[in-house]
């Protein structure tokens, strides 16, 4: 198994085998949802799979038939429904993920990413977010995270990540530093 417990003042952490193999390139955990973000996912995960030739997942719910159809036509495998305590093991058999907040959230409630974006960066995973507003300064982008404002952005990215294999684990245990320094229920 990739991950391994640790369990220290009553906290127990996940911390990622440096030795597990990837199954794939990118996994991204979100549900497709009522349209509201079916843009997003075109510009900033379907597309960018096309152009890079990734190896990659998706799970999530509310998939309709089209766009079961999109992630076929892009090549990308889909899991269906993931309980919430199997996303740090499916995070650790890939080697990326991206973070696509909805449309309301970035324009009602700006400043709060979801709770996918902290549980990546706590399972240590090299991570590309569309921009969203971080007023309370929860983290450093370009330092904890990558950020894509265009689907050339995102592909940018990705192949950065995906390349440099000691980029993606100073970006992926810097976000995860951040998680457990600031970030943790106990915080």
């Amino acid at each position: 198994h990739p991950w391994t417990w640790h369990e220290a003042a009553d906290v127990r952490i996940f911390h990622p085998q440096p030795d597990a193999r990837p199954e794939g390139d990118l996994v991204w955990i979100g549900n497709w949802g009522d349209g509201e973000r079916s843009g997003e996912i075109e510009e900033f995960l379907l597309e960018p799979v096309r152009r890079l030739g990734l190896q990659a997942r998706v799970y999530g719910v509310r998939y309709p038939a089209e766009g079961l159809r999109a992630l076929e036509q892009a090549g990308i495998g889909y899991g269906g429904w993931l309980p919430n305590f199997r996303a740090p093991q499916v995070f650790a058999r890939y080697r990326a993920t991206i973070h696509i907040p909805r449309r309301p959230y970035r324009e009602s409630i700006p400043g709060i990413p979801t709770i996918r974006m902290f549980e990546a960066l706590a399972c240590g995973i090299p991570l590309v977010s569309l921009p969203w507003e971080d007023l309370d300064e929860l983290f450093e982008a370009e330092r904890d995270y990558l950020v894509a404002q265009t689907a050339d952005e995102m592909v940018d990215q990705l192949r950065r990540i995906l390349a440099d294999q000691a980029f993606a684990a100073e970006l992926a245990e810097h976000g995860r530093r951040t998680i457990l320094e600031r970030h943790t229920c106990a915080h």
